[in-house]
């Protein structure tokens, strides 16, 4: 009879310890454990049939939840999400705020679903970011320019998006970036010359978008893109000539001018780039001549000329191509 009295007196005793032995070995911080179970709530089955057990980081006998990385803690010490990959797995609805609550993340990629609404200001809390993938969703609204913020970026990916107003000079702030991908969105307004300051810029891309402006305003900042291989400013509303100063960009490679209405004569100097390898002029308004260093020019293996107002009897360099996004991606990686 006593040992039945004892007996809720026991199981409590036992499922105490349960609880207690699990706080025990989840060994994530709190923090972001809850950054993760607020994700999970929000994202639905299709993302989060893996994420299985009470410890985001995995604690031996669970792996960690799929597209969770972690630190590596010493004895003691708590874990935390560094990178979190949930790509192509058909997410719907809003930005999860959520993520901002992941203070140490390195990596966030969620590119490839159908995020819609805008990107939140509080991004700029994720001082420890370095890449942010947000392409081929539905984003909306403008850049926020709290991205600005995260210092230690180096590779922002915003293109295939429907992202709207101008692009936010602050994005000026990032010394450490490197590629930038905005094309494919409904950007307008002036590209900020503040880009050109950049020291370790080597890509941007802002085409297919609704820019205005001239091509010297981009680059009227002495020393400007001093490290930029690859220039994508095509299918947009640019206007007025092809500056000279453009021979300035030394370690220029790819020059995508296509689509827009520039105007005027191709500059001589242009010629002077040694690593120019693919240079497209096409869909323009440019007159006069071709200069003749363009096709004496060693590594020049594509130039597009079509559909200007050049003279009779100015050809083209290579066979006509058009850029895939398979092609780009090989290229710029």
């Amino acid at each position: 009879m006593a040992n039945t009295c004892n007996l809720p007196h026991f199981l409590f005793i036992v499922i105490f310890l349960a609880l207690l032995m699990n706080v025990v070995n989840c060994k994530t911080l709190k923090r972001d454990v809850k950054a993760l179970n607020e994700i999970k709530a929000s994202l639905g089955w299709k993302v989060v049939y893996a994420w299985v057990g009470d410890d985001p980081c995995g604690d031996g006998d669970l792996s960690p939840w799929s597209g969770v990385t972690c630190s590596h803690a010493n004895q003691g010490e708590y874990r935390v999400v560094t990178e979190l990959e949930l790509y192509g797995v058909s997410i719907v609805g809003p930005f999860p705020v959520a993520v901002t609550s992941l203070l140490d993340l390195r990596k966030l990629d969620l590119h490839g679903n159908k995020l819609t609404g805008s990107i939140p200001p509080q991004i700029g809390r994720l001082k420890h970011l370095m890449i942010l993938n947000l392409r081929w969703n539905k984003l909306q609204d403008s850049i926020p320019p709290e991205i600005g913020e995260l210092k230690k970026l180096t590779n922002l990916y915003l293109s295939f998006n429907n992202l709207r107003g101008s692009i936010p000079r602050e994005l000026g702030n990032l010394p450490e970036l490197r590629y930038l991908y905005l094309h494919e969105n409904r950007l307008t307004g002036r590209i900020p010359p503040e880009l050109g300051i950049l020291p370790n810029l080597r890509h941007l891309d802002v085409g297919n978008n609704h820019l205005v402006g001239t091509i010297r305003e981009l680059i009227r900042m002495e020393g400007c893109f001093s490290s930029l291989r690859n220039l994508y400013l095509n299918n947009n509303y640019l206007t007025g000539g092809i500056p000279a100063q453009l021979a300035n960009l030394t370690n220029l490679e790819i020059l995508y001018l296509s689509d827009n209405k520039i105007s005027g004569v191709v500059p001589p100097e242009l010629a002077s780039l040694q690593r120019l390898t693919y240079l497209y002029l096409d869909h323009n308004s440019l007159s006069g001549r071709i200069p003749d260093a363009f096709y004496q020019h060693p590594y020049l293996k594509e130039m597009y000329i079509e559909e200007n107002q050049f003279r009779p009897g100015v050809n083209p360099i290579g066979v006509h191509k058009i850029l895939e996004v398979s092609d780009t991606e090989f290229l710029f990686k």
